[in-house]
């Protein structure tokens, strides 16, 4: 029943999702959540060639979203990951993380990168779940207290080190 698409993040459903995300953060982050001093995900940033801007509705309405940021020689890395309370348990954030992965590894990205904060529970155990490992701090990300990475390409030939390895 969840239809899960790409959508230009500039789109009124786009942006009610992205509203939703920082009044939620805002919310239960210790001290708030200010977008600007957040790693940027600006609307040029989550469209082709440079990204991907995944929304979740149900019966239309929008219920989630997850955005891609692509690097030619580097790790992709998902942002604004987002579910409605009303659908959380249903695999909505499940589905939308598998839809990220799968379009950063059709633009070969041979891992993909995400942090997030303490206080979202849920999007760790998910995280964790599907598979990603805690790493060391790959950014300056003032919110995060978890960093998160995933292979999903293929392994490098030459037996090159991960990028959370890599000295």
């Amino acid at each position: 029943m969840v239809d899960v698409g790409p959508f230009d993040p500039e789109d009124a459903r786009a942006r009610t999702c992205v509203q939703a995300y920082v009044h939620e953060l805002d919310r239960r982050f210790d001290g708030g959540f200010d977008p600007a001093r957040s790693i940027s995900a600006a609307e040029d940033e989550m469209r082709p060639p440079k990204g991907l801007f995944l929304l979740a509705s149900l019966h239309g309405d929008p219920v989630g979203c997850g955005a891609l940021k692509l690097h030619d020689d580097g790790p992709a890395e998902i942002k604004r990951m987002w579910v409605a309370t009303s659908v959380r348990g249903l695999g909505v954030g499940r589905r939308l993380l598998a839809e990220l992965e799968s379009h950063a590894a059709g633009h070969g990205a041979r891992y993909v990168r995400l942090e997030t904060n303490k206080a979202l529970t849920e999007a760790v155990n998910l995280y964790r779940s599907a598979g990603y490992r805690e790493v060391p701090a790959f950014n300056d990300e003032p919110y995060a207290h978890h960093w998160f990475e995933k292979p999903i390409g293929p392994a490098s030939p030459d037996g090159a080190a991960t990028p959370a390895e890599a000295p």
